[in-house]
């Protein structure tokens, strides 16, 4: 039995719960630092704040992975899980910026990172089951333009969420003054319209798209090899062991791709706002909410030149093979980073995020495509999990590292930051050569 091609619109609707995940993760990105230092926290510690996602993401992707292989319902292999992450999700982005809520019982600060952990940790539970989606579904040359639209997608919903806190304030009225510990209202406003969009695109997903049964799963990967090792949880550290030769080439591109965007992510609104505006590190007043609020243009910017970018991807692919096709990308990504430091002002930066658009595109569909082909169907779901480790691993070290080096390295500027990620990204590009895409040819031929 093989896999039927699908139309472009069911691709579409396979994938259109992205576009909620991804809304609620860009109004995470933007925002989170922002509001974390509205509830005290200094600039240098601000990515040990944000170390709770990344740790998260290392105990469940893998976790998730596994059973999302093992599970059959009624709602099918992998919707239950991204349904679940969702949901959860939703619960995140309401609660975070009213973390102030909960003084009684504990500091707003640690509420709001608690928040920020409950968010990371169920958007990482949505995401994966849907990257397993695409490979389960889809035939091997559909894959590219499988998750080409997710990065659509992905793009438009970042567009929407990062650009919503500005089209609030300064399209409807709604105020973004701050009071001392309180997050502006348009910031409420925006957390909760992005918990409502992506409940709703979930369900979308769910309710338009067929999983194959476990029969006609089983007749499609007929052909595999099967041992006779015994399902088990633990069996993850042995997958792990296991990995195919192109996974393995790709942990190292993906480790330097995602240490230098948790790095942008972190550090990119203090960054601008005292690199650019010229505002002191602890300034958080009216123009330090101007800043953030351009810094969600500037991000919406970068996403939407992603979702653009990403129709283009396969014809790219198709010409230059995907390897080229990433490493071009990546070197765009750095390049836009490093341009930050040089800008002369704000309007500039629309510059930097085109680059950065371009890679953030081919980070979201280059990887999974080329790692699709390598990997047995039976445990796409597990390995995409493990694969998810050189996603948290870097995220974790610049948690980790990333304050101290501002504070100590870099003389307290966080620009510096912004540069080093750019640098990673660069590394990246020169990392993505030496990969070996086990079935690009088919791709290209087809």
């Amino acid at each position: 039995m093989k896999k039927r091609k699908l139309g472009f619109w069911e691709i579409w609707n396979m994938s259109f719960g992205f576009l909620g995940i991804q809304m609620g993760f860009a109004l995470q990105n933007a925002n989170a630092s922002r509001i974390l230092q509205i509830f005290g926290a200094d600039v240098h510690e601000l990515s040990w704040f944000w170390i709770v996602a990344p740790l998260t993401g290392l105990i469940v992707q893998p976790i998730i992975g596994y059973y999302s292989d093992k599970t059959w319902t009624r709602l099918g292999r992998r919707r239950p899980y991204f349904l679940t992450g969702a949901l959860l999700a939703s619960v995140g982005l309401i609660l975070m910026p009213n973390a102030d809520m909960f003084t009684a019982f504990l500091p707003a600060l640690w509420v709001g990172a608690g928040m920020l952990m409950i968010m990371d940790a169920s958007f990482n539970v949505a995401m994966e089951p849907f990257r397993a989606l695409v490979a389960d579904i889809l035939p091997s040359d559909q894959r590219t333009l499988g998750f080409s639209v997710q990065t659509i997608l992905i793009g438009i919903g970042a567009v929407i969420g990062s650009w919503l806190p500005y089209v609030i304030t300064n399209w409807f009225g709604v105020s973004n003054s701050v009071t001392q510990g309180e997050v502006p209202f348009s910031l409420l406003l925006s957390f909760i319209i992005g918990a409502g969009v992506l409940v709703t695109s979930i369900l979308i997903t769910v309710f338009t798209t067929k999983e194959y049964s476990p029969e006609e799963m089983a007749l499609i990967n007929e052909h595999e090899e099967h041992d006779d090792e015994e399902s088990s949880l633990l069996n993850i550290f042995s997958d792990f062991k296991k990995m195919p030769l192109t996974m393995k080439q790709l942990s190292s591109v993906q480790f330097f791709s995602w240490f230098g965007l948790f790095g942008m992510w972190v550090f990119t609104t203090p960054a601008i706002a005292h690199h650019i505006y010229g505002l002191g590190l602890n300034d958080h007043g009216a123009e330090y909410q101007n800043a953030g609020d351009w810094v969600g243009i500037l991000f919406g910017v970068y996403n939407g030149v992603s979702a653009i970018y990403a129709f283009f991807l396969p014809a790219i692919a198709k010409k230059v093979g995907r390897k080229m096709t990433h490493a071009i990308s990546l070197i765009c990504g750095g390049l836009g980073l490093i341009s930050i430091y040089f800008v002369p002002n704000e309007n500039w930066l629309f510059l930097s995020m085109f680059g950065i658009g371009i890679a953030w595109a081919s980070i979201l569909a280059m990887p999974y495509a080329i790692l699709a082909g390598s990997i047995p169907a039976r445990k796409m779901g597990v390995y995409m999990g493990i694969f998810n480790f050189f996603i948290v691993l870097p995220q974790i070290l610049n948690a980790l590292i990333g304050g101290p080096m501002v504070k100590y390295l870099y003389g307290g500027n966080p620009i510096f930051a912004l540069v080093v990620s750019g640098v990673s990204l660069l590394i990246a590009a020169l990392l993505v050569i030496k990969v070996k895409d086990v079935d690009d040819k088919v791709i290209t031929n087809n």
